[in-house]
């Protein structure tokens, strides 16, 4: 959404330029974690992709997160600065009452990442913002927190925080989610999408496995439903018998799942690794036949197309993030959740569709860059910033 005035083909470092010259130098972003935390997933990567963009171009850059394990109070990564204080609850309070107070440090924009939980900015922020807020947590609630709290979430969520943020900009990475949005209220030219990229690491090469092979990625828990995917993997295999899954995660179900492993009698062909690194994903990603996921709710679904972009197709449930990262029935397969297994089989065993899957998914993924996404939020960002210096 560039403002009037921006000339075509303006560039990120023609709107950091600009947002300099018109006295916008530090600009802070607040997120619930930090690309690394032991947490952290799409949003987090999302969020590192335009923050070290805007600090190569000269922006001065705020990441303020709750603490993690393991990881420093204060640091920095590609360019801008992290500051990690208070619990995954306090967070929200501390970080408030830090920036009203100047504890902080004095800054021009504000970014807000609204992960389920709001910061409120609308409401004691009177600089230029935006908001991010990459999917509606719905259904979610009744998994993150116990019955009462999960009821106050869904109110919150729904109910009680928009009206203070449909004035405002929103950004998402999902039609899907913006579409969501529109139906809670949000004004349909204050919410805009930009597809999430795929980094140019993730790219085709080597073999695939000589037998059947699923891949399932993500943080292990709750609303990833890994429990589907392997009661899935476990269907499919009565009509696939060489077939295997191996989960890449870590998380707090994952003593659960060894357990249903092993009550399923599939260990020897379904394997958890853990958090691994970028370059055994890779290897993962291109030697599997399908990525799997049963998701009950995302934002886009980034593992789907890293993966779609090393050659490997989706099968998935049907839920709206996913029907931003997969063109259903193009670029892989999306179904209901009972109907995961079946599909998987249907897939596996057809070699020409699968073929066509395969293709089609990763001429798509080579249309998604970062480049792009993280130029849609510096535009929009750019346009809060000219919209509130024109206000008398």
């Amino acid at each position: 959404m560039p403002a009037p005035g921006v000339p075509d083909g303006a560039d990120i470092a023609w709107y950091a330029a600009d947002l300099q010259a018109r006295g916008v130098r530090r600009i802070h972003v607040l997120a619930w974690r930090d690309l690394d935390d032991l947490d952290a997933g799409g949003s987090e990567v999302h969020a590192d992709e335009f923050m070290q963009r805007w600090a190569t171009h000269g922006l001065e850059v705020l990441h303020r997160t709750s603490a993690a394990a393991g990881l420093p109070a204060t640091g920095t990564r590609n360019g801008y600065r992290v500051v990690r204080r208070g619990s995954r609850y306090s967070v929200f309070a501390r970080t408030i009452a830090s920036e009203l107070t100047g504890r902080m440090g004095p800054y021009d924009a504000l970014v807000e990442i609204w992960n389920g939980v709001p910061w409120m900015s609308p409401v004691w922020c009177h600089k230029p913002r935006i908001t991010i807020l990459h999917h509606v947590h719905g259904p979610m609630w009744g998994q993150i927190l116990p019955g009462p709290l999960a009821g106050f979430g869904r109110v919150l969520e729904a109910r009680l925080a928009p009206p203070f943020y449909r004035r405002g900009v929103t950004v998402t990475p999902s039609e899907a989610t913006r579409q969501e949005l529109i139906e809670l209220g949000f004004k349909p030219q204050r919410v805009h999408a930009f597809p999430n990229g795929v980094d140019d690491f993730f790219s085709p090469g080597g073999t695939k496995t000589s037998d059947p092979s699923l891949i399932a990625v993500g943080r292990l828990a709750p609303v990833k439903r890994f429990e589907l995917v392997i009661d899935a993997t476990v269907a499919a295999r009565r009509s696939v018998p060489n077939l295997t899954l191996t989960i890449v995660g870590e998380g707090p179900l994952r003593s659960a799942l060894e357990q249903q492993i092993v009550a399923a009698g599939a260990g020897d062909y379904i394997t958890l690794t853990g958090k691994i690194d970028r370059h055994a994903l890779v290897d993962h990603y291109r030697r599997a036949w399908l990525v799997v996921s049963g998701s009950l709710a995302e934002g886009w679904g980034l593992s789907l197309t890293e993966a779609a972009a090393c050659g490997t197709p989706a099968v998935a449930t049907d839920i709206r993030g996913h029907r931003s990262s997969v063109v259903d029935g193009v670029t892989g397969v999306l179904v209901e959740p009972e109907r995961l297994g079946a599909a998987i089989a249907d897939v596996v065993a057809d070699d020409g569709r699968r073929r066509r899957l395969t293709e089609a998914a990763q001429a798509r993924a080579a249309t998604l860059t970062w480049d792009a996404s993280a130029l849609g939020v510096t535009q929009c960002l750019h346009a809060a910033v000219v919209a509130k210096q024109r206000r008398p």
